[in-house]
């Protein structure tokens, strides 16, 4: 650790002496960073907050004050395997998060992507994975080997069941339980999580233009409101994915389902 470093992190801050922390991070007071910690440039850890190794971050990073970062997961099947978690840029993780690293019995790796936003209390398990641009509100906890898409919302005391994955733009209301996947662009809540119609106000906010959500409306009525099995359903779709290409992202995710969408 370099000298000129030392006035970023607070006297009260352990920093071991194998974690490698860019010349500007600063720690506050009573953090613990142990080995094989890597933190990149312009990242702040604010007081309270525990990091354990391996944890990989990237640029731009905040870590609030009292979050676990790169602990040993929760997984009875988890042995003390070399694991792994790795995060990407300019995230913030705001107080009490709880970010496990992943398991052998999966790629080893949890990864959490760029730009995301997970409020107080969050917990992210074993071996997830997400995307970009996320947003987690507070209380909601991920099960292990759950998949996220890029710019996706999670409400407030959202609860996913592992293996499921959500697609990109998706967004679940407060309360909401999934125990099964949610296709890109759909809205959903209850518990269990039941669909609700297409993320409209989420994917105006985004820029999408009238006619690619006149095209999503459509393709979910298709999915949910005419009756059809849903190979019949996506028979009908294919044709406009090759005019839109959110279409063919909405097909991706459903084709990509393991533990069946929300119907």
């Amino acid at each position: 650790m370099l000298i000129e470093q030392q006035h970023l992190i607070h006297p009260t801050a352990l920093v071991d002496a194998q974690a490698q922390l860019a010349e500007d991070v600063r720690v506050g007071a009573f953090s613990l960073i142990g080995p094989d910690v890597i933190i990149g440039p312009g990242s702040v850890v604010e007081p309270h907050v525990v990091i354990k190794g391996p944890t990989h971050m990237g640029c731009n990073n905040h870590i609030f004050q009292f979050s676990s970062v790169g602990e040993a997961c929760q997984d009875l099947k988890y042995k003390g395997e070399p694991t792994a978690l790795k995060i990407g840029d300019n995230n913030v993780i705001r107080e009490g998060c709880t970010l496990h690293r992943g398991t052998v019995q999966d790629n080893g790796v949890t990864r959490i992507g760029s730009h995301n936003l997970l409020m107080a209390n969050v917990h992210i398990a074993h071996d997830c994975i997400v995307g970009d641009h996320v947003i987690i509100a507070n209380n909601a906890a991920l099960a292990g080997h759950v998949r996220i898409g890029d710019y996706a919302i999670l409400g407030g005391f959202t609860a996913v069941h592992q293996f499921c994955h959500l697609g990109a733009y998706c967004m679940t209301g407060a309360g909401s339980v999934v125990l099964q996947d949610i296709p890109a662009f759909v809205l959903a809540n209850g518990n269990t999580v039941k669909p609700r119609g297409i993320n409209l106000e989420g994917l105006r906010r985004r820029g999408f233009t009238a006619e690619v959500l006149a095209a999503l409306r459509q393709a979910y009525k298709i999915i949910y409101r005419q009756g059809l099995t849903l190979e019949m359903a996506l028979q009908q779709l294919r044709p406009l994915a090759a005019e839109i290409g959110e279409i063919e992202l909405l097909i991706n995710s459903i084709e990509a389902s393991s533990r069946g969408i929300i119907r």
